[in-house]
């Protein structure tokens, strides 16, 4: 045989592993992905249940106040326990590692008088549930919406 044809064959197979070996590592990639994917983290309300305390404060503006409130979570849905307020009960989702809670109308804590729905969206990390609420206030002003950073441990 040639030296050119020698040399041509072993280039072939060499580019033919080349190849075949990054398939696998795609295919393995592939693999992980689905793994990951399939073993995602999903949370149930049993999960959290117990009593949290709850602090919220504004993401923007010039009221950069901490409204400080506890929350009940049971399996069967959370109350919010707001200063000077009667229990409000939630309405509770969960959805892959997430937990959505909306709530009202009531009225406001952060603006006396006004009414106020929220909407929260949270996740468990570590021992601490964080998240963000939404809060839509009934009112014909231009900041009828206010968005808030929210963090809760469970209470001792």
């Amino acid at each position: 045989m040639h030296k050119t044809a020698t040399l041509c064959l072993i280039l072939a197979g060499g580019l033919l592993m080349l190849g075949c070996e990054r398939e696998a590592a795609e295919e393995t990639t592939v693999e992980q992905a689905a793994d990951t994917v399939a073993g995602a983290s999903t949370i149930s309300l049993a999960d959290i249940a117990g009593t949290w305390d709850m602090r919220s404060v504004p993401e923007t503006g010039a009221d950069t106040t901490t409204t400080v409130y506890q929350v009940q979570a049971r399996a069967d849905g959370w109350t919010l326990l707001l200063p000077d307020r009667e229990p409000i009960e939630a309405d509770v989702t969960t959805s892959g590692d997430s937990i959505m809670v909306d709530a009202g109308p009531f009225e406001s804590v952060r603006r006396a008088g006004v009414m106020v729905r929220t909407h929260s969206t949270f996740r468990l990390e570590g021992e601490r549930l964080v998240g963000t609420t939404v809060a839509h206030y009934e009112t014909s002003e231009a900041d009828s919406v206010l968005r808030l950073q929210v963090e809760g441990t469970r209470a001792p």
